[in-house]
């Protein structure tokens, strides 16, 4: 749960086909819709801020919705001009069109598997009585929508294999709703849950219903509005959500989100509490055996990260970066849980200790040492069993199953390597293939680097370049730097259709792991928060400059791209530095930071950005808020804001309103925006509007780069 609190033109709604281009077309006069302005003004500790722009806050506003249409009808005019546009679409689908795979899930004597046969717009779950037999469709998220837009958003199958309940999205929001299939039939029943959000759906033992976490339904602007007083709730199978049994909730701590997890043995309700997104959360619990059992504040301090990856009886096993940065397994004994009677089962070591599953009577401990995959295999007691071999340089997931399994799968995949599934038969500790992707790339032609550099303090950060082998280093090769640094994520090798096709044309992808993320645990993660966030800033700065330095690029072949906590990334260096970029992508940024904790579950973001409300705090984020540091008279690198209408996780006001005050101050430039609008922040989009949003970001960047 903690994870996720966290990264068009007109015809591309119903993912057409890229126009033809007249090649010959002159460049497009970019002559910016007129944006309105008021007389907002907001008192910052003695400090009066401007809001000029507070009315495309109202995203159903008639005014905000003809401002939002001309903006998409400039850039497409804007990027229909652009000659490599109907290849780059061209290619792309070609290369997106590929059979994907997910990870293997036991359902009693069955198999479910995830997927999708290229283009299909979301993934589809089949059944399988054997891992190598026919496969039979048991829910097809692409019949839930005309246009693709409905997700599958989670799943979970009840303990006896019987049920599958399942969550979907719509339009990108994080607002679920839940319902239950009978995997035999496929047929769902009459459950149905909503107003759920940051949740999934864990069953009880005998499979008579599961728990979830809900917040009571919003007014009448849920895209807007701040979320508080989550709460878990039990689902009784057969019955309305109107006789849902309040599990717990805390009226008292509004900020709190609940997360509600059954142990394997069913023993156990296990209740993990964040309050907010930092990784520092409580932990309580419920005996589910005793009838009326009240909940035990097992961990109730807020001092660490907690991970409940099991237990054996009245013993919980815990990953934890509590006197551990890099993390460590540990063990609680429930009924002496004094600190002083912890045990480690795995220690800290000089890898970050990423995820820890138990499975088939061990633990599967992931690693990253310098941001890449290693995986061991530890007994019970903790001791090395073995490593598991990885087939290169790459990003690992998986590792799930029952504590009696005799074997568990897991995903592999890297720059230029789609992901792959692996057997990993828990006795022997070996690995064998279970599927890998034909697809028309060639991967043999790339190769990935990893370098490391110096940031402005002289803190040592990786980063991996990939691009062709026979590419020269002549300094003028187009590149694409993309970083993140936020919120304790890694940022580890992974493939994407995109970077293949951006390769493919002879361009540098380059992904610098930036401080603030989570690749050498809570330290470096505290590094790039609060008042040192500028640390995150300065790291792509000198990763820029490291990539001009070493002649891979120059300034006016290097374009800069993030999403999200990237998005600010990506808007924040373009402004201190725009000397050093041709071309910033800011994909679905949070962009305003004196009001991002206005808005839905923006106040969440505080634990990694501060309030605004402290005056030391406020005075950090008012020097790189990108909203409110665009200079007047100033000609910024060329701009693509991408946002979705319907992003409910960063607000899309956040790009409305640093695309109008950046047309409306800064010296003519290329400074555009392109707003899906029956999107959200990215989870579920349609493989179409991937397609179409990824052809118009390089196609842009093509164009503004000088690539072919």
């Amino acid at each position: 749960m903690r994870r996720s609190l966290l990264l068009l033109p007109l015809c591309a709604l119903v993912g057409c086909a890229a126009p033809a281009v007249d090649e010959t077309a002159a460049p497009v006069a970019l002559v910016f819709p007129v944006a309105r302005t008021v007389a907002v003004v907001d008192d910052y500790h003695g400090e009066k801020i401007a809001d000029p722009y507070r009315w495309l806050e109202d995203l159903d506003a008639p005014d905000t919705r003809a401002w939002i249409a001309a903006q998409n009808a400039l850039t497409e005019r804007y990027l229909a001009a652009v000659p490599q546009r109907a290849a780059i679409h061209a290619r792309m689908t070609e290369l997106w069109n590929f059979e994907r795979f997910g990870l293997p899930e036991r359902a009693g004597e069955r198999w479910i598997v995830g997927r999708n046969d290229g283009l299909q717009n979301q993934t589809v779950l089949y059944t399988l009585d054997a891992l190598d037999g026919p496969m039979r469709v048991l829910l097809d998220p692409n019949t839930l929508s005309s246009d693709g837009t409905v997700a599958l958003s989670g799943s979970e199958v009840s303990p006896d294999g019987r049920y599958l309940a399942w969550g979907a999205s719509s339009g990108g929001s994080d607002w679920q709703e839940w319902r239950v299939r009978e995997i035999a039939s496929g047929k769902d029943t009459d459950d149905h849950l909503r107003w759920v959000k940051f949740s999934g759906a864990s069953w009880a033992r005998d499979a008579s219903g599961f728990y979830y976490s809900r917040y009571d339904a919003p007014g009448e602007n849920q895209l807007k509005a701040v979320n508080e007083q989550h709460q878990v709730w039990f689902h009784r199978l057969g019955t309305p959500q109107s006789e849902d049994v309040l599990v717990y909730r805390r009226p008292d701590q509004p900020k709190w989100l609940i997360g509600a997890e059954v142990s394997d043995d069913g023993r156990y309700l296990v209740l993990t509490v964040n309050a907010g997104s930092a990784g520092n959360n409580r932990v309580f619990y419920r005996d589910l055996a005793v009838a009326g059992g009240e909940v035990v504040e097992l961990l109730p301090d807020d001092d660490a990260e907690y991970e409940f990856v099991g237990n054996q009886g009245p013993v919980f096993w815990f990953r934890s970066n509590a006197q551990a940065p890099r993390y460590r397994l540990i063990a609680i004994d429930t009924r002496k849980p004094d600190r002083a009677n912890w045990r480690t089962l795995i220690a800290q070591s000089e890898a970050t200790l990423q995820g820890v599953s138990f499975v088939g009577g061990q633990f599967i401990a992931r690693y990253l040492h310098d941001a890449r995959a290693e995986v061991r295999r530890h007994a019970q007691d903790g001791s090395l069993l073995g490593e598991v071999a990885l087939p290169g340089i790459g990003t690992v997931a998986g590792f799930d199953g029952k504590p009696e399994a005799s074997e568990t799968f897991f995903s592999f995949a890297s720059f230029t390597t789609p992901q792959e599934i692996h057997r990993l038969d828990l006795a022997t500790g070996q690995t064998s293939l279970y599927r890998r992707p034909k697809i028309a790339f060639d991967p043999a032609r790339f190769e990935t680097r990893q370098v490391f550099y110096s940031s402005r303090d002289g803190t040592r950060v990786p980063m991996f370049i990939t691009a062709r082998k026979d590419l020269p280093r002549d300094g003028a090769r187009p590149t694409i730097l993309y970083g993140y640094g936020g919120f304790n994520i890694p940022l580890t090798p992974n493939f994407t259709v995109p970077v293949a096709t951006w390769l493919e044309r002879g361009g540098i992808y380059a992904a610098a792991n930036l401080r603030g993320g989570g690749e050498y645990g809570e330290d470096w993660h505290r590094a790039g928060t609060r008042l040192a966030k500028q640390n995150v800033f300065d790291d792509a700065i000198a990763a820029a400059e490291y990539l001009i330095a070493q002649r891979y690029t120059n300034p006016q072949k290097l374009a800069l791209y993030g999403r999200s906590n990237g998005g600010l990334l990506a808007a924040a260096v373009m402004l201190q530095r725009p000397d050093l970029f041709a071309a910033v992508l800011p994909g679905v940024g949070v962009l305003d930071m004196l009001r991002f904790n206005q808005f839905t579950i923006g106040w969440a973001w505080q634990s990694d950005y501060g309030s605004p409300q402290v005056p030391e705090e406020f005075a950090a984020l008012r020097a790189y808020s990108p909203l409110h540091n665009i200079k007047a008279g100033v000609r910024y690198p060329a701009t693509l804001v991408t946002t979705g209408d319907h992003d409910d996780r960063v607000f899309p006001a956040h790009s409305f309103k640093f695309t109008a005050t950046q047309q409306a101050l800064a010296a003519p430039g290329t400074y555009l925006a392109r707003i899906e609008t029956r999107g959200g922040h990215g989870a579920g989009k349609p493989t179409s509007m991937q397609i179409d949003e990824w052809t118009d970001m390089l196609s842009f960047a093509t164009h503004e780069l000088g690539a072919d």
